[in-house]
């Protein structure tokens, strides 16, 4: 049985997208854009990225 001896493609990856948007007049989008800026600020990405996913979410559910 003959073993492979080449490497794989490489895997191209796209950048991030943007941090999504807050639906203008919507308390709840306005509230965690609020706690995300804080969390950049604070240097906590993790928490920045838990908002991003909440806004997202929140836009999906309710249609802000």
């Amino acid at each position: 049985m003959a073993t492979q001896t080449t490497m794989s493609p490489p895997v191209h990856l796209s950048l991030p997208a943007g941090a999504p948007r807050p639906a203008a007049g919507c308390d709840v989008c306005a509230a965690l854009a609020r706690q995300r800026s804080e969390a950049y600020r604070n240097g906590d990405r993790s928490a920045v990225s838990d908002c991003n996913v909440e806004i997202v979410a929140h836009r999906g559910r309710d249609g802000c």
